[in-house]
């Protein structure tokens, strides 16, 4: 992973996506450790959400990046329909896990560790589910970064009826903590260097997330209310790498339905042969200067391939991280998303992100159809409907 000088804008590490940046300058001083917490914006849905921390051990396959540690280990937050005023107060992250992100970042000193670690969620733990079968979607966060970026998504869809499992890959964040007190950082941040070894690191989510399923959806469950799962409608998402290993995902597993790709490098391109007419929808950036290298031809080649139905939707003035909680949370806390600060808010591009996520799982998975999906929306004009037989997009 390059790692730039505190004072300038980090880039995505090893650039597995358009490549963004949380910047530390813009003249923040020490951290402020008498800040309010930040609050991470309620869900739209009807339901309450609860929530369950899984940890899953694939022992027919050893970790790829650290084979002597074992077989590959997963960190999983299950998020589901609950009835309201159950279980407790959700935690969003740890300390430590907060303390290496801002370290990876270069924002130590910017924020206090414990006040974003604190940040206020609106799911509770070992909350009692609400009854029926739900559609589940898996979501894989970016390369470098943890689970609990996705954490407003997930909250968002439990609260639409999904079940969703987000992810935490061993070794490829700046620091995820898992059982025993053990604190896991980023090897294959510095291990991945080449095209072969993002494709590769692709391939291996692929190989995660559907053991993920395999687990919530098998004879024997790890997860105790598996019984809420639908598993004849399950979909995939990401950011960056995590949105590139969707489609790498649905390539090699038919129990996914429908994925989506937010603002991620098809670092293992989509097969030839597309995805058996299976639905894609890529969400990202439309500013060039975001792309890793300055170019991404990775989408035009995936839009090419992808043979069922298809969108590519840019957002004007995003950037990279407007597409996971960073979003939010930098406005939160007054912080810049990037250096210079994007046009887009942090507060649109979460509403942003949330309406056209769930409109597609909606339709895809509840067979809901969504009007938001079939064109230009006079409440959404940051988003653009790319048409790469006009023109060639940007994206």
């Amino acid at each position: 992973m390059v790692l730039l000088p505190a004072t300038t804008a980090l880039t995505a590490a090893a650039a597995p996506g358009p490549a963004a940046s949380v910047s530390a300058s813009s003249g923040h001083g020490r951290a402020d450790r008498s800040a309010p917490s930040p609050r991470l914006p309620e869900p739209t849905g009807a339901h309450a959400v609860g929530r369950s921390t899984l940890h899953l051990v694939d022992r027919d396959r050893p970790d790829p990046w650290v084979p002597e540690a074992g077989p590959r280990e997963l960190m999983v937050d299950v998020y589901y329909p609950a009835r309201a005023h159950t279980g407790r107060q959700a935690p969003y992250a740890t300390t430590e896990e907060i303390r290496l992100f801002l370290k990876d970042r270069g924002l130590t000193g910017a924020v206090d560790p414990g006040v974003l670690s604190s940040t206020r969620t609106n799911s509770r733990t070992d909350a009692r589910p609400e009854g029926g079968r739900h559609p589940l979607v898996v979501l894989s966060p970016g390369f470098s970064v943890s689970r609990y970026t996705q954490t407003v998504l997930a909250e968002e869809l439990a609260s639409r009826g999904y079940v969703v499992a987000t992810v935490d890959h061993a070794y490829e964040s700046a620091g995820t903590a898992f059982p025993g007190g053990r604190v896991l950082t980023c090897v294959a941040c510095e291990k991945a260097q080449t095209p072969a070894d993002f494709r590769a690191a692709a391939r291996g989510r692929a190989e995660d997330i559907s053991f993920v399923v395999d687990r919530l959806t098998g004879p024997r469950p790890a997860w105790r209310y598996a019984g809420l799962i639908d598993d004849r409608r399950i979909g995939v998402a990401g950011h960056s790498m995590g949105g590139a290993s969707a489609a790498s995902a649905m390539a090699r597993d038919d129990r996914l339905k429908a994925g989506l790709n937010m603002d991620g490098g098809f670092r293992d391109p989509v097969p030839a042969g597309g995805l058996d007419g299976r639905p894609f929808l890529l969400l990202g950036t439309d500013d060039a200067t975001h792309r890793p290298h300055g170019t991404d031809t990775t989408w035009d080649e995936a839009w090419q391939r992808l043979d069922g139905w298809k969108r590519w939707l840019t957002v004007s003035g995003s950037v990279h991280f407007s597409f996971c909680d960073m979003a939010w949370l930098t406005g939160q806390l007054g912080l810049p998303l990037a250096d210079p600060p994007p046009p887009l808010s942090g507060s649109r591009a979460t509403d942003i992100v949330r309406a056209y996520a769930g409109a597609f799982f909606d339709q895809h998975l509840r067979g809901v159809p969504q009007p938001l999906l079939d064109g230009p929306d006079p409440a959404h004009p940051e988003v653009r409907f790319q048409d790469p037989a006009a023109e060639r997009p940007r994206g």
